[in-house]
């Protein structure tokens, strides 16, 4: 990249800014072969971070996507209860479905593609996330912090996941950087840039409903800085995000078979009615005090510092805006706010990129110069401290935490090609594991179900097992159609051993799973057993 021509840098807030679109400041204009080199830089790191990941974290990353596409392109999937009650949008399951249509074409829809190739494809989007995030952080501080807006240890493990909230989290950055509101000077933003934020921010709400938190913030940020008031709201707003949500509610019309409005369903069960709750409520302090603050981790101060010294009130302000509202809800999640950690990296970037910025500008060349080069070392601790912090973290949580339930799916996916396996109960907490996106042999699988009940106090089947694991087996023996294999945790197997053997099931396969526990007692390992005469 081109550096400035003066030695002496005057402080970002201003002189970056204000000058970024002119040929005063090439330091911040990139070239299109630039930002290519970049993207390539991005995809492969990502495509590397997807092949990486190799553990379990949320069960919609598999229930939600890969496993509805399975069932669009293969004709066989489990939809979960959310599918029956209208509160999900084919938008997201579509894209992996064209996938492994062309996977069947190419007859590569082996066990290998059939777990990678969704979380490649996230990678894509993930690395065009990560280009956008570069551009925005290029035309608001400029190159210097573009190139320190770093990724941190859960960008890593969660953002190539096939959860609808990694695509979110793209499509804010990639909206985000369309903004005129969020630009020193919205004369240099083209007259088509809103346009193109509209668009990108309504197929975010398509997607995840919950985005209108962030799109509410910005929209009105954007109508009170906006000369143009109605036009923005009349000629703007309503035709492009009724042009998009129109287009996908005939898309949810053609594969629910009648018209659904997946919005207001969504609204009604998560906000109106808290079902989210019945899995789980957390204090309201909770992403303060323990989700984000996890999420950010090491990068912690530096993007408190780079708030305070970039005062870019209007992003930071986003940031405190969702975690608020987020915080009303009873049930919280790490990932829901995933969409809003960029910008807080972002922020870290710019602290960082100050560490390598020379003192006042109205200082002598060679004093300048001399401060230049003590701020390097600062520096240079400053990212071997996140290195040395995030990296462990990464790998540990993307590779060895929790790997039991993607690993087991694996070994059946391959025994099952082999026609050793006829069919599978889980005796499991309900979507523990993958499920036929992964297995990929249309053969008769049981899990234990957890459809919310609509009476207050009634178990679903999950917990009853969780309860008494042998007095449920035990009943649930008495109907079933003998499986072939069993899978569980060996925090239930000791309980049912005597079970397992007096019904001819012998352990083949045990498979590591977690070092600690989670949120239930530990579950160490899973285990396959298959029944024998």
């Amino acid at each position: 990249m081109k550096q400035r021509r003066n030695p002496v840098i005057v402080s970002p807030a201003d002189d970056d800014r204000d000058k970024k679109f002119t040929s005063i400041n090439p330091q911040i204009k990139n070239s299109p072969p630039g930002l290519y080199k970049i993207f390539i830089f991005c995809l492969v790191t990502r495509m590397i971070n997807s092949l990486l990941v190799q553990t379990y974290f949320n069960p919609d990353e598999h229930w939600q996507a890969p496993e509805v596409a399975h069932r669009i392109a293969f004709g066989y999937g489990h939809l979960t209860w959310e599918w029956k009650k209208g509160l999900r949008s084919y938008l997201h399951p579509v894209l992996f479905a064209a996938l492994y249509k062309v996977l069947s074409f190419l007859r590569l829809d082996i066990p290998w593609f059939m777990i990678r190739a969704p979380r490649l494809l996230q990678s894509i989007f993930s690395a065009i996330g990560d280009l956008y995030l570069y551009k925005l952080s290029e035309v608001l501080f400029g190159d210097n912090v573009a190139y320190w807006a770093l990724t941190n240890w859960f960008m890593f493990f969660c953002i190539t996941r096939t959860l609808s909230n990694s695509l979110e989290t793209v499509l804010t950055v990639v909206s985000l950087y369309y903004w005129p509101c969020l630009r020193s000077s919205s004369s240099a933003v083209p007259s088509d840039s809103r346009k193109c934020a509209l668009a990108v921010a309504a197929v975010a709400c398509a997607i995840r409903p919950t985005s209108a938190i962030t799109w509410i913030y910005i929209g009105f940020l954007e109508l009170f800085m906006a000369r143009d008031k109605l036009k923005f709201v009349l000629l703007e707003v309503v035709p492009i995000g009724g042009l998009v949500l129109g287009l996908t509610f005939l898309l949810d019309r053609q594969f629910y078979g009648s018209w659904v409005i997946v919005p207001l369903n969504f609204l009604k069960f998560n906000f109106f009615s808290s079902g989210g709750d019945y899995y789980g409520t957390h204090p309201w302090h909770w992403y303060m005090t323990q989700g984000f603050t996890v999420m950010l981790f090491t990068y912690i101060p530096f993007s408190v510092a780079g708030v305070i010294m970039s005062k870019q009130w209007k992003l930071s302000g986003l940031i405190i805006w969702v975690l608020g509202i987020y915080s009303l809800l009873g049930h919280k999640e790490f990932r829901f706010v995933l969409p809003v950690l960029p910008i807080a990296l972002m922020f870290s970037g710019y602290s960082l990129a100050n560490l390598r910025r020379c003192e006042p500008s109205k200082r002598k060349v060679k004093e300048s110069s001399s401060s230049c080069i003590k701020g390097f070392p600062k520096l240079q601790m400053a990212v071997l401290f996140l290195l040395v912090t995030n990296l462990p973290m990464a790998l540990y949580m993307s590779m060895i935490h929790q790997r039991g339930a993607e690993d087991v799916m694996n070994y059946l996916s391959n025994e099952a090609r082999e026609n050793k396996v006829k069919s599978i109960l889980f005796l499991t907490p309900c979507h523990a594991t993958p499920y036929y996106s992964t297995l990929h042999q249309n053969i008769p699988m049981h899990f234990l179900d957890c459809t919310p009940s609509e009476e207050k106090g009634i178990l679903d089947e999950s917990d009853r097992f969780l309860n008494d694991p042998f007095g449920f087996v035990t009943t649930l023996a008495r109907n079933w159609t003998l499986p072939s294999h069993i899978v569980l945790f060996d925090s239930q197997e000791k309980l049912l051993k005597e079970f397992l053997a007096s019904h001819h099931f012998c352990e083949i396969k045990r498979l590591f799973h977690a070092h600690f526990k989670v949120d239930r007692e530990l579950q160490a390992s899973v285990v396959v057993y298959a029944f024998h005469d």
